[in-house]
């Protein structure tokens, strides 16, 4: 599988699980899990989606394996992240540690991701799709 084939089929899950959180909370009008459904959303389905987007417009890059281990990563991230900011939100500090690694994880992926979009991997993929993007 391609990095903007699992970075679109994550998203969308991701999308299904939060839509679902956000109706319960709702019907119940309970939102104290508001932040946690927050990065559910931003993380899980708004940043995978972009993450797809970029991919499938540079094919060189997103066939590497890189690609498809920063997605993978960022996919662990966010689980782990809103899980520890559910738990934080539910009053329980055990989420502390949970979300501190969750944070840390994304931060991490995100220089990763840095890494490939400003990297020379990128300026290759780039001059494959067109040379006036290459020339940026």
């Amino acid at each position: 599988m391609k990095a903007s084939g699992l970075s679109f089929r994550a998203a969308v899950i991701f999308a299904m699980l939060g839509m679902t959180w956000g109706i319960v909370m709702a019907i119940s009008e309970d939102h104290a899990a508001m932040p946690a459904h927050a990065h559910l959303n931003l993380l899980g389905w708004v940043s995978l989606f972009l993450f797809g987007l970029f991919y499938r417009l540079h094919p060189a890059l997103e066939a590497s394996r890189l690609a498809l281990a920063q997605v993978a990563l960022w996919i662990a991230a966010t689980a782990i992240l809103t899980t520890g900011v559910g738990l934080i939100t539910a009053g329980q500090h055990a989420g502390d540690p949970i979300a501190g690694v969750g944070a840390f994880l994304a931060l991490a992926d995100m220089a990763l991701f840095a890494a490939l979009v400003f990297g020379r991997h990128a300026d290759a993929a780039s001059a494959a799709i067109s040379p006036a993007v290459a020339a940026e």
